[in-house]
């Protein structure tokens, strides 16, 4: 893949039925890097994502696609470019894994050509990537949480978009399965160059996957940076009103946000 788009978006007012939920948002996605939306519960994470997808029409702003409006092109040449994966997307009954992957390649297909051996390539090489392979046959109401995740991943990936937004890919899942996919993800960027944008719950998970971190607090951008740079006790206790110390992640040496709470504070016994 190894595109370099450049996606942007310059002061973005976004909500629903006129209540405003991002408000005056600008930022340009680093390319190549996977960059990670932060922030607490109903800071407008997802509606931002969104946006910038296309799912969501913004009230005012403006979002590019190398200088292009994206209003202005066309769905399934957009497609080519960004994948996306919704959060909690809804299964069709009765499909199997191989089925549902090959939906990926809707948006490389012409009505006169069909089925081709490059979409068998490119469905056979997401999940390949993936791990799922051995599942193909399989329906996707048979399968685990973290298994379904990553066929919805591999159906993302069989698009070969040079950039992926994904809303929430660990949200519900047991942490081995959260490490799994965000690891697969990681091979993918470090592989392929693929732009990955995430909404992620999990501060520290963000801050030892992310090459890029955007910090929102009610519908504003407060702070973009490395995580190295952006993610500090103060900046915690700004977007989550949470009082912590940050220390180095002994395994990745990224910040590692350790709450204080009331109870533990100063003291490691009872």
């Amino acid at each position: 893949m190894m595109g370099s788009h450049v996606f942007q978006a310059e002061q973005v007012v976004a909500g629903y039925d006129r209540q405003t939920v991002i408000d005056g948002v600008s930022l340009v996605v680093p390319v190549n890097r996977i960059s990670v939306m932060i922030g607490a519960n109903g800071c407008g994470k997802s509606t931002l994502l969104k946006a910038l997808a296309r799912l969501i029409k913004p009230e005012s702003g403006s979002i590019s696609l190398d200088g292009k409006p994206v209003g202005k092109i066309p769905p399934k040449q957009l497609a080519r470019v960004l994948g996306l994966l919704p959060q909690s997307p809804i299964v069709p009954e009765g499909i199997t894994v191989a089925d549902l992957v090959g939906r990926g390649r809707f948006p490389h297909q012409s009505w006169h050509a069909g089925w081709t051996s490059k979409d068998a390539e490119a469905v056979a090489e997401a999940m390949r990537i993936m791990n799922i392979a051995e599942l193909a046959d399989r329906h996707i109401d048979e399968l685990s949480g973290g298994q379904r995740q990553r066929v919805w991943i591999a159906m993302a990936l069989a698009q070969q978009t040079d950039i992926l937004f994904l809303d929430e890919p660990t949200t519900f899942l047991d942490i081995t399965y959260q490490i799994e996919i965000l690891d697969l993800l990681t091979d993918l960027n470090r592989k392929y160059g693929t732009t990955i944008v995430m909404v992620l719950h999990d501060i520290n998970l963000s801050a030892r996957y992310a090459d890029h971190i955007f910090a929102l607090r009610e519908g504003k951008l407060m702070a973009e940076g490395k995580p190295s740079e952006v993610i500090t006790d103060l900046l915690v206790k700004d977007i989550f009103g949470l009082d912590c110390a940050v220390i180095k992640d002994p395994v990745s040496g990224s910040p590692l946000v350790v709450p204080k709470g009331r109870y533990h504070a100063g003291s490691a016994s009872r």
